[in-house]
């Protein structure tokens, strides 16, 4: 690790560096994600027998790179880009996903292969599908079979609901605060977050999907400090040049995630100080880590780029498709090891599912939708901001 000179990126001038070990951390995480979901069908709702025990913590570090990525794409550009153009941007970038993973999750709970398939009629899954579309959520026991999410069917996207709450504050105001008043945000943001992990009553960041007073509270709670963490990350400049970064974060992140449960119930608070530690200090590390490492050129930089390309596919479509065999598991209730290769066959097909998607439907309707603002892009010489999907995304 060496360190370079010591000029800070600017926030007011444009920036053409890429970040493409950010690119492969995000994709780490997602397949992360993705197996989190797979082992949770056999924990059986015990944390403590939860293999990659802490893998929801992706989302935390989704949130982190994507407020990382939005300002290095969107802070110079303001004084040529109104708010409207901000969100068609956002919207462009999200939605249609958004749209196939709902479309994905109605699907598959209409083809009969799930057993609530009987007790729901296609007339409301309709509904709620072009409610999911529209990101507008669902209040406690309105979805499918009185359950909590906000978007039943595909749960992933609750993480979306709040990242486009970030995007309003950061639109609204954020944009304009100073460093440091933009600070002081994310320290009064990481006292929420460790109270919440510390002192809440579960020991853990887990929560936000559910639309009522402690869902949304826990949600919020998970988007300021990250997103806003970001913001100022990229606006602080990265100092250093670091060797094999990439690697580094990438084996920092991936044994956080997949780390036991820290003590028993007699404890919570322990496990809640390791993700605590996690959120405030070891994601940013490991953001710094990549964002410091360079360009990766040859194989590393197309595997790299690779993941990022799948990572946001790959997260807002896999949950219906794991939903699936979570069904089949607490039908069958087979030991683990028994259902391993079928756990691989069912990791191996989100991906396909994922890829599928990212190359026959998003990056073809995106660029279908943005033809319309070629001509204003040309007239004001913006051009196409990097990808921030993770979440960011």
């Amino acid at each position: 690790m060496t360190a370079a000179p010591a000029t800070a990126i600017s926030h007011d001038r444009p920036s053409t560096a890429h970040y493409p070990a950010l690119d492969g951390l995000r994709g780490i995480a997602a397949l992360l994600v993705v197996a989190f979901h797979l082992f949770q069908a056999h924990a059986r709702g015990d944390v403590q027998r939860q293999i990659v025990n802490h893998g929801y913590l992706a989302v935390d570090f989704f949130f982190l790179l994507s407020g990382f990525v939005l300002a290095h794409a969107y802070d110079h550009r303001w004084g040529s880009m109104s708010v409207a153009d901000f969100w068609r941007r956002r919207v462009i970038r999200l939605q249609p996903m958004v749209a196939m993973g709902s479309v994905i999750g109605a699907a598959l709970l209409l083809s009969g292969a799930s057993s609530a398939t009987e007790a729901i009629s296609p007339p409301r899954v309709l509904g709620i599908l072009l409610l999911g579309v529209a990101m507008i959520p669902l209040a406690p026991h309105a979805g499918l079979q009185g359950g909590a999410a906000l978007y039943p069917l595909n749960g992933a996207a609750w993480s979306l609901f709040y990242e486009y709450i970030a995007y309003a504050a950061y639109a609204a105001g954020v944009r304009n605060a100073s460093d440091r008043a933009l600070g002081l945000l994310v320290a009064l943001s990481a006292l929420a977050v460790f109270h919440l992990a510390v002192f809440g009553p579960h020991g853990e960041m887990v929560g936000g999907w559910a639309f009522d007073g402690w869902g949304v509270h826990v949600g919020l709670t998970r988007v300021m400090f990250p997103f806003f963490a970001g913001i100022l990350l990229r606006r602080s400049g990265c100092a250093l040049t670091v060797r094999h970064g990439f690697p580094i974060a990438a084996a920092l992140l991936a044994v956080a995630l997949a780390m036991p449960r820290i003590g028993g119930t007699d404890g919570l608070w322990r496990n809640g100080l390791y993700e605590a530690g996690c959120v405030l200090l070891l994601f940013p590390l490991i953001v710094i880590l990549g964002a410091s490492s360079g360009g990766a050129a040859g194989r590393p930089g197309q595997a790299a780029r690779f993941l990022g390309d799948l990572s946001y596919p790959l997260y807002i479509t896999h949950y219906p498709v794991v939903t699936l065999y979570a069904d089949w598991v607490d039908q069958r209730h087979p030991p683990i090891v028994a259902t391993s290769l079928i756990g691989l066959a069912v990791f191996v097909a989100c991906l396909a599912v994922a890829l599928l998607c990212l190359r026959l439907y998003d990056v073809p309707v995106r660029r279908w939708l943005s033809r319309p603002s070629r001509a204003r892009r040309a007239e004001t010489g913006l051009t196409p901001p990097a990808s921030t999907a993770a979440s960011g995304r």
